[in-house]
This record gives C-alpha cells, sequence and structure tokens, in this order.
C-alpha cells in the first residue's frame, strides 16, 4: 500500500513549473493537498497552468535576475500567507565541447540552474525560520554526479546544486528545515521524444532498469520529500535513474 502523502494546508513553489518536469512536479504536490506557486517566464502561460491544476496561482518570474526571484518569493508569501516548499526546478541547457563553448554558454547555465537556487533558497529561508518548518528540494541530475560529454557548464550547475544543498542542509536543520537534492536521470519527455528509436535504445542500454523513466517518478520522490515521511531525511541525494548512477 502507497503512503499517504498529506501536504494539507502547505504552500509551495516551484520554479519551471509551466511544464515537463517542473509542471508534474506542481500537479503532484496540489493533488497531495498543498498550495501551489507555479512558476515560468511567461505569465498566461503560468496562469493557464496553474487554473488547469487547481489549488494554485501562477507567477511570472526571470529566474537569472535575482532580484526579481527575491520579489517572486515575497509576493508568493503575501498572496498565500507563507511559503513552506521549495522546489528549485528550473534549468537550461547549453551543450557544447569545451573547445567551443563560449563564456556567455557558461554563465547562462550557470546562472539559471545554480544562481537562481542560490537567491530563492536565501530569500525563503527567512520565512520558513521564523515558522521553524521547510523543505527545499533542488533538482539537480545524476550528470551533476559522473559527468557528460558536452555538459561541463550544465555538470558544473549540477554539482554545485548538491554542493549548495549539503551546506544548506547544515546550516537549517537546527530550525526544522530540510534541504534535498533529485537527481533525474534519463526522462521521458518531448525532446527523448523526438530522438529515434535506435538512440532510445543505445541510452536505455546503459540503464539497470533498461528503459527511461517518467515525470511522476521524479515527482513522487519530490512530493515524499515534502512530506512528514522525510522529516528525519536532509543533505542527501536521491538519484531517481533506475539505477545509471550505479
Amino acid at each position: 500500500m502507497a503512503l499517504p502523502i498529506d501536504l494539507t494546508g502547505k504552500v509551495a513553489l516551484v520554479t519551471g513549473s509551466t511544464r515537463g518536469i517542473g509542471r508534474t512536479i506542481a500537479k503532484t504536490l496540489v493533488d497531495a493537498g498543498a498550495k501551489v506557486a507555479v512558476v515560468g517566464r511567461d505569465l498566461a502561460k503560468a496562469e493557464q497552468v496553474a487554473e488547469e491544476l487547481g489549488e494554485a496561482r501562477g507567477f511570472a518570474c526571470d529566474v537569472v535576475d535575482p532580484a526579481s526571484v527575491t520579489m517572486l518569493v515575497q509576493t508568493v508569501e503575501d498572496a498565500f500567507g507563507s511559503l513552506d516548499i521549495l522546489v528549485n526546478n528550473a534549468g537550461i541547457t547549453r551543450d557544447k565541447l569545451m573547445l567551443r563553448m563560449k563564456e556567455e554558454d557558461w554563465d547562462a547555465v550557470l546562472d539559471t540552474n545554480l544562481r537562481s537556487a542560490f537567491v530563492a533558497i536565501r530569500a525563503a529561508q527567512r520565512g520558513m525560520m521564523k515558522r521553524r518548518w521547510g523543505r527545499i528540494i533542488n533538482i539537480a541530475s545524476v550528470v551533476g554526479i559522473f559527468g557528460n560529454k558536452g555538459q561541463a557548464n550544465y555538470a558544473a550547475s549540477k554539482a554545485g546544486m548538491i554542493g549548495l544543498s549539503k551546506s544548506v542542509a547544515k546550516e537549517l536543520a537546527s530550525r526544522n528545515i530540510l534541504c534535498n537534492v533529485v537527481a533525474p536521470g534519463f526522462i521521458t519527455s518531448d525532446m527523448t521524444d523526438a530522438m529515434t528509436p535506435q538512440a532510445v535504445e543505445a541510452l536505455a542500454a546503459q540503464i539497470s532498469l533498461e528503459r527511461f523513466g517518467a515525470a511522476q517518478d521524479v515527482a513522487g520522490v519530490v512530493a515524499f520529500l515534502a512530506s512528514e515521511h522525510a522529516a528525519y531525511i536532509t543533505g542527501q541525494v536521491l538519484a531517481v535513474d533506475g539505477g545509471l548512477a550505479m
């Protein structure tokens, strides 16, 4: 029997949640009883997704701009009365071999994937500390664990997110604020749907379970970490990768 995840009365903010894994995370948290701030670059899209999910509201934010991220956290707290669960999911890739990677490719990925998480955590922790309860869940990648050719910037951002999370976990544990990392492997998405069957088969062969995961596999782990079932888990990296990183 599945563990009941009850997030009734909690408020969650999920960056990058208008599509893909982020949208599935937002839906799963709403289904568990949380009120969710759906965040994307496009306000109309964020509001549309929020309306579809139910107990949610849409917000626009440029996560590369620290002032916008800080304002977002304050706006969500004002709108809902608190912010209990922060999921840093926003991320981009600009894949190139190091020889061809430009500094702007490096900066864009590090700013979007890592600096935005730092700024959001810094802003959200103040309210969490006052309430002496909080869950910070950062969506990294198994690439941040073992690296990947052509993804030096992406791997560095996700490895940095792991180090950031462990440090935050140690700093905030005394206030009952937990910080953990979910590191997905190959997850079915629009990008993988466009791949040839041969490419999918070659990648699946590297995975112990011999198949790609689904967005719900990631979202279920996020919901668990946000719940009281995970009240004694902090500073951990949970690879949702079918055994790829073993």
